[in-house]
């Protein structure tokens, strides 16, 4: 899945609402097929304990996810697509702390992403709370995004927003569903996130969460280019 419109949506439509969904792929991997060589294809899995997803649209001409470590992986692309890949927790919890460092280079990734992402069920939902955005913005990437208020976390006020995907793909197949998103005023590229001071906002916004499901550190590219190494603990 990924952000606002899905990624198995066609790339135009993805450009036209500036958006990409991390969804997973219908395609799984287990860790004793690709964990030994560490650079993974499209699909979902685990590595040395850690769960791991990656999706990549055809556009993009070089799109490498490798895991380093359980707990760290890297990514390095370029094309005109969109993905988004990261490493984490299956499930996740509403209680979590996230620590999380991602080192990018050698220049600032253009059009990209890194948030602590995931999803939950009854209700379905797709979450992001997103810690650093180059040239992208999420507050007016779809049309219909509902600003709903801010919550203050970790050391910054976050913008909290809303928005309803309908007939688009998810891990529970094409459905309608919401899309929750925290957006740090502070940008950076490490720190910890509380989750639970999000889940408590977005509940009080009439925003629930329910069961939770995968929950990762993922950076997504939207028809650009970079690299980026991330640590998750």
């Amino acid at each position: 899945m990924g952000f606002f419109t899905s990624s198995f949506a066609l790339l135009a439509v993805a450009v036209a609402s500036a958006s990409a969904l991390l969804i997973p792929t219908n395609a799984t991997f287990s860790s004793t097929d690709l964990s030994a060589r560490g650079v993974q294809g499209t699909g979902q899995g685990t590595f040395n304990g850690f769960f791991w997803t990656n999706f990549a649209t055809s556009g993009f001409s070089s799109n490498i996810f490798t895991n380093i470590a359980g707990g760290q992986y890297k990514i390095q692309w370029s094309g005109s697509g969109d993905f988004v890949v990261g490493q984490g927790f299956n499930p996740g919890s509403k209680s979590k702390v996230v620590n999380f460092n991602a080192q990018w280079g050698p220049n600032p990734a253009s059009a990209s992403l890194l948030s602590v992402y995931g999803w939950s069920t009854s209700p379905l939902v797709e979450y992001y709370i997103n810690e650093q955005s180059n040239n992208f913005n999420l507050a007016t990437a779809n049309p219909g995004t509902t600003h709903k208020g801010t919550v203050t976390s970790d050391g910054s006020v976050y913008d909290i927003y809303e928005h309803q995907q309908v007939n688009q793909p998810s891990i529970q197949g094409t459905a309608t569903f919401q899309q929750y998103i925290s957006v740090r005023q502070n940008k950076r590229t490490s720190g910890s996130v509380t989750v639970q001071n999000h889940v408590n906002a977005w509940a009080s916004l009439g925003m629930p969460l329910g069961t939770m499901n995968y929950q990762v550190v993922a950076v997504e590219g939207l028809g650009s280019s970079g690299q980026a190494t991330v640590t998750v603990s």
